[in-house]
């Protein structure tokens, strides 16, 4: 059997990359529910993206999907692995909090248009159950390596 020939050097290096996959398929996940999420808004009118990157293609935003979310989705559990259970709940809570703002500033930069029916308080409910979703799934991935 070829593994048995791996020294233990070799083993600890293949091992350590594996906790490494836990972000990977984190964010593999943040972009599949954004997205998801996303088309489904955008589909059923509740705002929509006038300024994205292929228009005719995508009725969504893909730079963010593709670059922003999963950039900020490794930092926030980048984060969240160095505080502890009180901190992070401020963290989340503070998140919750900035998303309705981020979306009127974006709003005012004509990034974003809401419609009529869409409260941003959505927004924050929606961002609280993510991040606590992303969080504990990140954290039964990383302890099971």
């Amino acid at each position: 059997m070829p593994w048995k020939n791996l020294n233990s050097q070799q083993w600890q290096r293949i091992l350590s990359l594996n906790r490494y996959n836990a972000y990977f398929i984190i964010i593999i996940f943040a972009i599949l529910i954004g997205s998801s999420l996303d088309l489904y808004f955008v589909k059923n009118n509740y705002y929509e993206f006038p300024i994205r990157p292929f228009p005719n293609t995508f009725s969504i935003n893909i730079g963010f999907t593709l670059c922003i979310l999963p950039a900020v989705t490794w930092l926030y559990l980048f984060i969240m692995k160095k505080i502890n259970r009180l901190e992070r709940f401020i963290v989340i809570i503070m998140i919750c909090f900035l998303v309705p703002i981020g979306e009127q500033v974006s709003e005012h930069l004509g990034l974003f248009l809401h419609s009529e029916k869409w409260k941003h308080s959505y927004s924050s409910i929606g961002y609280f159950l993510y991040l606590i979703i992303v969080w504990k799934i990140f954290q039964w991935m990383y302890k099971k390596k």
